[in-house]
């Protein structure tokens, strides 16, 4: 798979979309006393709940990301295999085109040394063959990259899930033990 080979492209980047990491809460008790907390258990449970809504607001956003990348490399290798293929046609032949999704139409296609493609957002351009192969080959690639940076952003995402998630329990569950110390010493 392309994207496994990539992996070793990213280093030892945490993230390539800026997500913040999470700060793994060792020792609660000094955690709560900082001025920041000043020990109000509530507005630290807010705030790491806030934080948590963050990263499932961008987890959200990758995954978005995610699939249009995933169908986006396939549609570009097949507009390459076709323009491959006109560059081996020499004589007109015929073959079938998607007009839409399950509708497709036949066309006889006579040789030629041009191309037009659909760049997004109202954008079609005419290229020569050559240079819709070269514009296609590096638009997979750069496709494949970000695949595999998102795939990297998703993996460091779900650990920032976790660190914040056990830092809730722990914080909770300090809060728990402070109450029920103060119960015991009534």
């Amino acid at each position: 798979m392309e994207v496994e080979s990539n992996k070793s492209d990213l280093g030892d980047k945490k993230s390539y979309a800026g997500i913040p990491e999470a700060e793994f809460v060792e020792d609660v008790e000094a955690y709560m006393q900082r001025s920041e907390n000043g020990g109000n258990v509530d507005d630290v449970l807010k705030r790491l709940d806030s934080q948590h809504a963050k990263y499932k607001f961008m987890e959200y956003n990758l995954l978005s990301k995610k699939k249009r990348l995933l169908n986006q490399v396939p549609e570009l290798k097949r507009s390459l295999t076709m323009i491959e293929k006109l560059e081996q046609e020499k004589e007109d032949f015929e073959t079938q085109f998607l007009l839409s999704e399950q509708v497709f139409a036949r066309a006889k296609v006579s040789p030629t040394n041009t191309v037009c493609l659909w760049l997004g957002a109202n954008v079609m351009l005419e290229y020569t063959l050559e240079d819709a192969k070269k514009l296609l080959t590096e638009n997979i690639a750069v496709a494949t990259r970000n695949l595999s940076y998102v795939e990297h952003d998703l993996d460091f995402l779900r650990d920032q899930f976790t660190t914040t998630e056990v830092n809730m329990a722990r914080v909770f569950n300090w809060n728990v033990k402070k109450r029920q110390e103060k119960a015991n010493a009534k």
